[in-house]
């Protein structure tokens, strides 16, 4: 078995390549048009995953997220006593993605911010700050539209997902990423896809997330996603505008507590209920003449 140090660099690598793909998709879609619609990012995002997942999953498992991470772990599928270095290897390898993109996009970057009018560390920065963290509601229309930036125009916008929404589509949209992370994995999932297919629907479901969600919360799912991101542009020159940027607490409740509390109550739905019917399910068939 690889040891903990093996599985943290693999689980840096992992992270990275997620990070590298989805956030450098949002990139190109927000500073450069490069993409024509939400799904188009949403399937770079789930391609990411899958990804990352095949090239460190028999390394390390290929959580490459603290709230599945912490979902395994109360549900007794990991040790506790990993999960520290797990988180600090995830938020390490997206740290190292952001770097990678901030050094690729930064003259895209600063283009973005003359024609909206905008100063990455006053008001408006987060426009381009969302290349990386993350805010609610997506600022991406405003970001992508002609013109300058007005603060009456994200007003307006803001006000149609306030912070219980936010967080409420946060636990709901990783208790299904959980659900399904739990039950693809689960060799005792007769109905469930080959163990090497798994990834791809993994990384599916995070694309049909992302097409629903994508618009009210730009779609964390994952803390390390938006924190060590949202920490680069922090040091990069946003400042308040990134940390803690529009949305105030927001920035712990919704992109760190809720994708948390939705991977356990995910995982435990699987592991604690749907998986017993499976059992009940073997049982009866083995009693069966």
């Amino acid at each position: 078995m690889p040891t903990l140090l093996h599985r943290s660099i693999a689980e840096i690598v992992g992270t990275f390549i997620l990070i590298l793909f989805g956030c450098g998709a949002v990139h190109a879609a927000v500073l450069m048009g490069a993409q024509s619609g939400l799904w188009q990012v949403a399937i770079v995002w789930g391609t990411g995953v899958m990804l990352a997942v095949y090239v460190v999953g028999g390394i390390s498992g290929a959580h490459i997220n603290p709230a599945i991470t912490v979902a395994l772990a109360t549900w007794g599928k990991f040790s506790w006593r990993d999960v520290p270095a797990y988180i600090a290897a995830q938020m390490a390898g997206a740290f190292l993605a952001a770097a990678t993109l901030f050094a690729l996009y930064e003259p895209q970057l600063a283009a973005r911010e003359q024609a909206k009018g905008i100063k990455r560390h006053e008001d408006g920065g987060f426009l381009t700050a969302m290349c990386y963290g993350e805010f609610y509601p997506s600022p991406g229309p405003l970001a992508t539209a002609e013109g300058p930036y007005r603060r009456s125009d994200w007003n307006e916008l803001s006000a149609r997902v306030p912070h219980g929404v936010a967080f409420a589509a946060e636990v709901i949209g990783t208790a299904i990423l959980a659900l399904v992370v739990f039950a693809v994995s689960d060799p005792r999932n007769a109905s469930g896809p080959p163990p090497r297919m798994a990834p791809v629907f993994v990384g599916l479901t995070v694309a049909l997330l992302i097409s629903i969600i994508g618009p009210l919360t730009q779609c964390c799912l994952n803390p390390a996603r938006d924190f060590a991101p949202r920490l680069f542009t922090f040091l990069a020159g946003w400042g308040s505008q990134a940390i803690p940027g529009p949305n105030g607490i927001g920035i712990l409740t919704v992109y760190i507590v809720a994708p948390t509390l939705g991977a356990i109550a995910g995982g435990g739905i699987y592991q604690q209920w749907l998986r017993h019917f499976l059992v009940e399910v073997e049982k009866s068939d083995g009693a069966s003449p």
